[in-house]
C-alpha cells in the first residue's frame, strides 16, 4: 500500500496527457513484457490451475480499477477514495450473507472505525449525489468481491499467475475501450469527458515515463496484496488497506508539501487502531497458509 500511495499521485499528471483507456492498455503493456521472460527465467508459475477462477477473479479486480481511475477526473478525489474504501463493507456483508463466514462484534467495530478514520481523512461532500457519484461505491463493490474471489477461489493459485491475469483483464478491457472509441471516430479528441472518455491520444516523453514507473511499482504493491490476501481472511487484509490512505498523504507532502489537518490526523490514528483491533483478535490459520505455499 505504500508503493500504491506514493505511485498514485502522479495519476492526475498522467490525466492530462492521456486517456483511461490507453493508460491501462499501455501499463498493462509495460507489466507483462516485463513479468512474462522474468517468469519464465526465475521459474515462477504463469500458469493458471483454475482459469476459470482467475479469469473471473481478474474480471472483478479490473472492473474496480476501470471504475475508480474512470471516476477520478470526473469528481472530487475525496469522493472516490471513499467510495472505494467501502470495500470492507461488502467483504463482511457478502462473506457473513453469501458464504457462511463467521465476523465477530469487534471485527465489525474494527472495520466501523476504519471507515469513519477514511472519512474523517477524506471528509467526502456527500451534497450533490449523481448517477456518477456512485461509480466509487461500485468500484468499491468489485474491489471487494475481487478480495473474496482472490481468498475463496484462487487461494492455491499463484501471485504471479494472480498478477497476471489481473494485467492482462485491465490490457484487454483498455484495447477494447481504444477500438470502441476509434469506431466512434473520437480517438483523437482529447478529454472529451474526462479521463474516462478519451481516446486514443499521442504519447508525450512525459506520459511514457509515468505510465513506466506506474507498470513497475503498482505491479509490485498489487502483487504483494494478492500475497496478503492468499495468506490471511479478506476482512482482516482489507482494513489494512486503510494505510494507502497514510502512504498517499506521507507522499502527498514530500511531494507537495501537503499537511493534513487535525481532521486528517484523527482520521489516521482510527485506522491505526482498526488494524490493531484485527490483528489482536485473529490470525492466519494453518489451513490458509499450507494452501498459501510458496510463490513459484
Amino acid at each position: 500500500m505504500m508503493l500504491l500511495g506514493f505511485i498514485d499521485n502522479f495519476v492526475p499528471m498522467i490525466a492530462e496527457d492521456i486517456g483511461l483507456w490507453q493508460f491501462h492498455a499501455t501499463r498493462a503493456m509495460f507489466v507483462l513484457i516485463g513479468l512474462v521472460p522474468l517468469s519464465l527465467w526465475l521459474g515462477w508459475r504463469l500458469r493458471a490451475i483454475r482459469l476459470w477462477a482467475v479469469a473471473t477473479r481478474s474480471l472483478l479486480t479490473a472492473t474496480a480499477m476501470v471504475l475508480y481511475f474512470g471516476a477520478v477526473a470526473s469528481l472530487p478525489i475525496a469522493e472516490v477514495a471513499a467510495g472505494l474504501f467501502t470495500s470492507p463493507i461488502f467483504v463482511l456483508l457478502i462473506g457473513w450473507g453469501a458464504l457462511g463466514h463467521s465476523v465477530g462484534p469487534i471485527r465489525i467495530l474494527a472495520v466501523a472505525i476504519g471507515f469513519l478514520g477514511v472519512l474523517l481523512v477524506l471528509k467526502p461532500d456527500a451534497s450533490g449525489l449523481t448517477l456518477l457519484s456512485l461509480l466509487p461505491v461500485l468500484a468499491g463493490l468489485f474491489w471487494g468481491c475481487g478480495a473474496l474471489a482472490t481468498r475463496e477461489l484462487c487461494k492455491d493459485e499463484t501471485p504471479i499467475a494472480l498478477l497476471a491475469g489481473f494485467f492482462l483483464t485491465l490490457g484487454l478491457i483498455g484495447i477494447g475501450g481504444l477500438i470502441w472509441f476509434a469506431l466512434l471516430g473520437q480517438e483523437t479528441v482529447p478529454q472529451r469527458d474526462g479521463f474516462f472518455g478519451t481516446g486514443w491520444q499521442p504519447f508525450t516523453m512525459r506520459a511514457i515515463w509515468l505510465v513506466l514507473a506506474q507498470a513497475v511499482v503498482s505491479g509490485t504493491g498489487v502483487g504483494l496484496l494478492i500475497k496478503a490476501y492468499q495468506l490471511a481472511e479478506a476482512s482482516h487484509v482489507t482494513v489494512f488497506e486503510y494505510s494507502f490512505l497514510v502512504s498517499a498523504g506521507v507522499w502527498a507532502y514530500i511531494l507537495y508539501r501537503q499537511i493534513p489537518d487535525t481532521l486528517a490526523l484523527v482520521g489516521i490514528v482510527l485506522i491505526a487502531i482498526a488494524g490493531i483491533l484485527i490483528v489482536l483478535r485473529g490470525g492466519t490459520s494453518e489451513p490458509v497458509r499450507a494452501a498459501a505455499g510458496d510463490a513459484r
